[in-house]
């Protein structure tokens, strides 16, 4: 495993060793722009990276063993939001309401989830981002949270994504508690499903009023990852500090050194 200190030789001469920026691969999805199919990516995801002292690495959906090789030169993955994953993944037919898939991108997305697991790269997984992390180890998903539970929560609030608009209450016990500092915090939403049966190696850390699944983390203390429902990139601007504190954790968990 890699070391993330490199040595610099500085302009007066002095040879120290520094801490250099941890490399993130984001993953990222495809779409026809002004009739061209392009790569495309929030801005807020490597914003926030970038404000937290990370280099995002923007990885299009490509072949998986093309994927795999791009995360051995990164120090820690970010999954994003997005598409909706094909059902067939967790052996489910097509919800009416869940949308078309992007195959390349699930494909890749599965490999890089699986891959982070059993390499124990730091991985901190965003929305969609979750939910391929819950289908990769073997879990399930709420395909239209509207339509198949009883909720008086609107969960899919995309024009809204930069606004408080839910509670969640977190567990007091969690990797996600202890980077937050808070048992309730309230998140944007900007989802239509969720984690439904659990994968094996994973738990629930959060959940909304209405039981919604709204994260979950390793069961392995050797392996850093942390899933949540929300898009924490889209509320460093706000007056709470739970969502910085998020992109915080995941550099300290990048930078640190794994070579053991």
């Amino acid at each position: 495993m890699r070391s993330v200190w490199c040595t610099i030789q500085t302009v007066s001469g002095d040879s120290q060793p520094r801490r250099r920026a941890p490399r993130i691969l984001v993953t990222a999805t495809t779409e026809v722009v002004r009739g061209r199919p392009r790569v495309r990516v929030n801005e807020a995801y490597t914003d926030a990276l970038l404000a937290a002292g990370m280099t995002p690495l923007v990885l299009p959906p490509i072949n998986p063993r093309a994927a795999l090789q791009a995360l051995d030169d990164a120090d820690a993955l970010l999954l994003t939001g997005g598409e909706d994953i094909d059902p067939k993944q967790f052996d489910q037919s097509p919800h009416e309401k869940t949308g078309e898939p992007h195959a390349a991108r699930d494909a890749c997305e599965l490999a890089l989830a699986r891959a982070a697991r059993d390499r124990r790269t730091p991985t901190f997984a965003i929305c969609r981002g979750a939910q391929v992390m819950n289908v990769a180890l073997g879990g399930t998903l709420v395909q239209d949270i509207s339509s198949q539970r009883t909720t008086d929560i609107n969960h899919d609030q995309s024009i809204r994504r930069t606004e408080r608009v839910h509670d969640v209450v977190v567990d007091e016990g969690s990797l996600l508690s202890r980077v937050v500092g808070a048992a309730d915090i309230r998140v944007n939403s900007s989802h239509h499903q969720s984690v439904d049966q659990v994968a094996p190696g994973l738990r629930v850390t959060a959940t909304a009023s209405d039981g919604i699944i709204e994260a979950v983390e390793s069961t392995d203390p050797s392996w850093w990852m942390l899933a949540v429902q929300w898009h924490p990139e889209e509320l460093l601007g706000t007056t709470e500090d739970w969502d910085r504190r998020l992109f915080e954790a995941f550099a300290r968990a990048a930078g640190a050194d794994r070579s053991a």
